[in-house]
Formats: C-alpha cells, structure tokens, sequence
C-alpha cells in the first residue's frame, strides 16, 4: 500500500471514528486509535473539520470531537454556495413572476429551516456574501400572470392520472371555450404551457398558455400520457413552441463567428461539421421555421440558410416585415445613441 493511501485509510477511519462515538474522542485517543502522534492526530483532525461539522465537547479540561448526527447528515448537509445557488434562482423566478416560483421559495425555506444553529452560524457569513453579489439576468419577454394554484392543479391531475378541464380564450378570440384535456407535460419558463392531448382524438398534443386558461380543475375522465412518451423528444421537435411539419435545417456559420458558434446550441439534437474555408455547417431537424429565422437575425448576416427553401421564404418574408416596420420609426429614434465616457 501506498504512503499516500494509508494517509486516506487512515483520515477515512477517523471519519467513521468521529461519527460513530456519542461522546466524542480526544487528540490523544485519536492517535492510539490510528497509531500515529499527536500532532498527526490534530492534523487530521483540521481537514476533517473543514469538510464536516465537527462538534467540540468539554471533558475535565480535555476537548473532545464528534461529528454529530452520523454522517448521512453531514453528506446531505447543504454547503453555502448551494443555498445561494437556489436563493438566486428563486428570487429570479419570483421577479418574473414565474408560476412555479412559490413552490421553490418553499423549498429554499424548508432547507434552511432544516440546519440547525451550528451549521446556520457556520454558512451564515459566506450564504451573505454570495447571495449579494449574485442576481438572474433579466431578459425582455411578455409579462405573464400565472396563479400558483392553476400549477398545482394541473401537477394534481397530472399525480391523479386525470384529464383536465378549464376554459381557454385563444389568441384573437372573443370569449374562452371549455377544454378537457389529457395532461402531457407542464413547461415552465418565461411563458408557461400545459401540453394537452384531446382525449379519444388521434391528433397529436398542443399548447395551451397557462395564462389564457382559467378556472382549471381535474376531471372525473381519466387520463394519463403513455409510459413511452418522451416530453424532451416531443420539444426537440420544434424550434420553440410553434409546431409544424420538421425539416432538415443546414446553416452555415461564416468562418469569423464560426469559434462562437461552435460554443452555442441551436437545437438539442444539433451536429457540427467543418465546411470549406473555415466555415462551420450546423445540421438538426425542426419544426419553427419562424423562430429559426427571427433567431437568425442576432447572428447579424453571419449565419446563411444551405436548406431548406421553406426556410429561406420564410427569412425573405421576415426581412420584408422587418423593413416595413421600419418606416414607421422617427428619424431621430434611428440614429446611434450617443457615446458618454463615464
């Protein structure tokens, strides 16, 4: 055996030693138990203490140390940088307004109150520091209003293996109509849908804004989504949320920006190939033609369409809306903002 995994037995031993004594070991019982000196021991010891709770007991003027709970708390035990990790990502959410926002605050609560004072005062300190100086992004989008109940209702159904009913006001209409639908996916993010299936239809599953439906509840229908359904599969197939018809999409990056995009994801089923010049080709099969090329434009002419066609007339009619669009902006609102040195 090497020196260098003695010394890890020897530290795993005192792990174990720590967590499995209720009152606690002294440096001097820590040496006989490893058969090493004292100082060894005190050592150890330290690099213990950074990685688990190590709880200091007094005994006739001897220190004592254990690791309390055993060590499937000390393995579960959340660290600061985790805590902040879900802080942000809550406080995130909750600014925009997310509709599964309140059921992360009450986790984040229930993992706080789930440390006790010692381990609350030891990441206390750092949990500040990151917590400050960390924040979300925010990105413009629609501002959307989605009651936490209507979430839980449709997880309800979902855990219950019920339809779900409510009324939806589409997009342009004048009144919302009933729907029943078999439940086949929640999908949160800056605009919230249900993926439903109109139960006994041979259509495939739709959206349904989560904003646009109101008075949800479960049905006394059931209905569940098949053991082989693939909610990632049925999203790769659409570029966004629009749905249609998938096509094989080829763009080609100009070898410039080819670095950067080697470093982005345009489709999760994405693959990469090196093309002439230094050129880079893009390959993935898609739905959301419309997206793809809106999403185009913050490539600033450095992406060109190879194929499909459908996809070029569909960037030719873009390019079109977007100039006539710009007719109606005043001259002074299309001029460069003006350069302050700070």
């Amino acid at each position: 055996m090497s020196d260098r995994m003695g010394k890890f037995r020897r530290l795993l031993r005192l792990v174990h030693l720590l967590a499995d004594s209720a009152e606690g070991l002294t440096l001097d019982e820590m040496a006989e138990e490893l058969e090493v000196n004292r100082r060894t021991a005190e050592r150890m010891r330290d690099v213990i203490a950074e990685a688990f709770v190590l709880e200091e007991l007094a005994d006739d003027r001897r220190k004592r140390f254990r690791i309390p709970d055993g060590l499937r708390r000390a393995y579960t035990r959340p660290n600061a940088a985790e805590v902040a990790a879900l802080q942000t990502e809550v406080a995130t959410l909750a600014r925009k307004g997310a509709a599964h926002a309140p059921q992360l605050e009450s986790l984040l609560g229930k993992v706080k109150a789930a440390l006790d004072d010692r381990e609350k005062r030891r990441i206390d300190p750092d949990l500040d520091a990151l917590g400050r100086l960390q924040r979300g992004m925010h990105m413009a989008g629609p501002a959307v209003f989605v009651a936490p109940e209507t979430v839980a209702t449709i997880q309800g159904a979902i855990l219950a293996g019920v339809c779900l009913e409510f009324e939806y006001r589409a997009e342009g209409a004048d009144a919302p109509q009933w729907r029943r639908v078999v439940p086949y996916g929640l999908i949160h993010g800056g605009v919230p849908y249900l993926v439903g299936k109109m139960p006994g239809r041979e259509e495939p599953p739709i959206l349904f804004r989560l904003d646009r439906m109101s008075e949800p509840r479960a049905s006394n229908q059931l209905g569940c989504a098949p053991e082989d359904w693939d909610l990632d599969v049925w999203l790769a197939q659409s570029f966004g949320v629009w749905r249609e018809d998938e096509h094989d999409i080829i763009l080609q990056v100009a070898p410039a920006s080819a670095e950067r995009a080697r470093g982005w994801r345009f489709h999760p089923a994405q693959k990469l190939e090196e093309g002439e010049g230094g050129a880079l080709l893009v390959r993935f099969r898609s739905g959301g033609l419309r997206e793809i090329a809106e999403h185009l434009f913050t490539w600033g002419g450095e992406v060109a369409i190879v194929a499909p066609e459908e996809l070029r007339i569909v960037m030719r009619d873009r390019l079109e809306a977007g100039k006539g669009s710009l007719k109606h902006v005043r001259p002074e609102m299309s001029q460069e903002p003006v350069r302050r040195d700070p």
